[in-house]
């Protein structure tokens, strides 16, 4: 079952999201000019964890003539996607399901953002090296995601520092609370090397770190 679903879950998901992302939209900026260093002109990517589609318009803006795939496994937030692209959504396709349900084709590049940090992993490595398989050898892969130390203190240290960021930002202080509590409980970080290493075991090659925030990271890799 998706994590995103119903009208609860999804209402303001792009407002919200654009408040506790430090940087979202230059992130998006950044991450549409890496893969376009490898990409070409019309080309075609794809994007994993597509749901309520901001990245997708964001790099449908900066390359108008790439076409897209989009997946999710929420169908409410797919809906949400094709409403938010409006008429750039003639050049996407939107899929509900994960990595295995997208076609075995070669995409041009890939990005997965704000989403493998709610993967353990076993299915954050299975994720990634079924996205490894439906790229072009030499294809630029980016991916953001929750990552920090997870040592106790570490843990504590940034998580404070995360929720005075989601506080400053507007998010009421019972809010910010709960949502540090329900991270530090149930999301299953890992540290920034053990997510680049598992970049490595799933067949990319010249991992580099291009987006730091908080909490948050963000790495582009090859296709190898």
């Amino acid at each position: 079952m998706s994590l995103f679903s119903g009208a609860a879950s999804i209402a303001g998901y792009a407002e919200r999201t654009a408040r506790l992302v430090p940087g979202l939209a230059d992130m998006h900026k950044m991450s549409g000019l890496l893969l376009a260093e490898r990409a070409p002109s019309d080309g075609t990517i794809l994007v994993l964890g597509a749901g309520g589609g901001v990245e997708l318009k964001a790099f449908a803006r900066m390359q108008p003539d790439w076409r897209f795939l989009g997946v999710d496994p929420s169908a409410d937030m797919l809906e949400k996607a094709q409403e938010h692209l409006g008429p750039l959504g003639a050049r996407v396709s939107l899929l509900e399901g994960y990595i295995q349900d997208a076609p075995e084709r070669q995409f041009d590049g890939a990005a997965c953002l704000l989403t493998l940090h709610f993967l353990d992993r076993e299915e954050r490595l299975k994720t990634l090296s079924g996205l490894r398989q439906r790229l072009k050898p030499g294809a630029a892969f980016v991916s953001v995601h929750h990552s920090f130390p997870t040592d106790p203190a570490g843990k504590d240290r940034w998580l404070a520092r995360y929720a005075a960021f989601s506080t400053l930002s507007g998010t009421s202080r019972s809010l910010t609370e709960n949502g540090m509590a329900a991270m530090k409980e149930r999301l299953p970080v890992l540290t920034p090397e053990q997510d680049a290493d598992l970049l490595r075991q799933a067949g990319f090659v010249d991992v580099e770190t291009f987006y730091t925030a908080f909490t948050f990271r963000g790495w582009v890799a090859t296709a190898g």
